[in-house]
């Protein structure tokens, strides 16, 4: 018996942001001076990012600017924006309707209903509240109230393989186990004010979303089967505890994002997965489909340069940058969907990167 990724779904909110217009928008936020400016417009131009999805936005800019009132402009009173409490409060609001999309999709998808359930898998970086949002997931989904709860938490943008790991076990554990891993994250909630490099990086790139797979144990049905988890690899990179960081501070949670860190992916990723792959009987070259976290345009060129791989390798990553830009835990599940979609899927890999600076992986076959 293996555990079989039986079922997937994502969800994005209704409004989305064209970027362009994001990077005028942020220049009556948290840009000054006219150095800044012209820095900040780079960044956003740069950075992949075509369209975004939040829940704070009214509408979507078809031809005329999008509508948020969450956040103001900052003046004496609200230097900083919004506190850490009203922030919270939007995302009790709504992280458990998006998840419940993307749930509803994933069990479609698996031909099964929200009773089938036996575990529930939550993962989330970008918000807390208890009851949370497994709990309203119970009673929006029809679970089992007798269903089985697992919360990842604050593991950032790999927290989605770190789900799919947990339900792995208990697929393993019993052959009867029925696992719905879901990963929300309102990113946009924490959108910074105050002017510093790798804030204006992290504005540049988060959105909201959420998605889900469903995990079963069967036997594998081969190429044209749904795929299975075969191995997993986890490494906390030495001498890089600064080198990505997610705080909670007064005004939001905090992200550092170092100029430093597509130069480390580069340089420690490449031998670890390839010994990792070794020792599953694989080469890099043999791998169909690499579903690899877009953290950002750099991150994947050092994915690439890394492991070596061809020009179009990465294709559904970068689409997923440029359709919905970087929502940590659930993007890698947006990646996966597309290459399910596109053809060949497995042998893949899957692969995120968090604070730490941390290496997920897992090996579909």
């Amino acid at each position: 018996m293996a555990t079989l990724i039986a079922g997937l779904g994502a969800a994005a909110p209704e409004h989305s942001i064209r970027q362009t217009d994001a990077a005028e928008y942020v220049q009556g936020m948290c840009v000054a001076t006219p150095q800044r400016r012209v820095f900040a417009r780079s960044l956003y131009s740069h950075s992949g990012v075509e369209k975004r999805h939040s829940v704070l936005l009214e509408s979507t800019n078809n031809g005329e600017a999008a509508r948020q009132s969450f956040f103001s402009p900052p003046d004496d009173s609200a230097r900083l924006g919004p506190t850490t409490g009203d922030r919270m409060d939007a995302y009790r609001a709504a992280a458990g309707p998006l998840a419940d999309r993307a749930a509803r999709a994933a069990l479609r998808d698996a031909s099964l209903a929200g009773a089938d359930v036996t575990h529930l898998v939550l993962v989330s970086c970008s918000g807390f509240a208890a009851p949370g949002v497994d709990v309203a997931l119970i009673s929006s989904l029809g679970l089992p109230p007798t269903v089985s709860r697992t919360s990842v938490g604050f593991m950032g943008c790999h927290g989605a393989l770190n789900g799919l790991r947990v339900g792995d076990a208990y697929c393993r554990a019993d052959p009867r186990a029925v696992v719905l891993v879901v990963a929300v994250e309102l990113c946009t909630i924490h959108y910074q004010y105050d002017w510093t490099p790798e804030r204006i990086i992290a504005n540049s790139l988060f959105a909201d979303g959420a998605a889900a797979a469903v995990l079963r144990a069967g036997e594998p049905g081969g190429a044209a089967g749904p795929p299975t988890i075969a191995a997993s690899y986890s490494e906390v990179l030495p001498d890089s505890l600064d080198a990505m960081t997610w705080r909670i501070g007064d005004n939001g949670f905090d992200m550092t994002l170092s100029r430093e860190v597509p130069g480390l992916i580069e340089r420690e990723t490449g031998d670890r997965v390839r010994r990792w792959l070794a020792d599953a009987g694989l080469a890099a070259g043999d791998i169909a489909a690499w579903a690899i976290h877009p953290g950002g345009p750099r991150i994947l060129s050092a994915c690439e340069a890394a492991l070596g791989l061809p020009d179009d390798a990465l294709v559904a990553s970068r689409a997923v940058l440029a359709d919905y830009g970087n929502m940590s835990s659930p993007t890698v599940l947006f990646v996966l969907e597309r290459l399910r979609r596109a053809g060949p899927l497995t042998p893949c890999v899957m692969l995120g990167f968090g604070p730490g600076l941390a290496i997920e992986a897992l090996l579909l076959r």
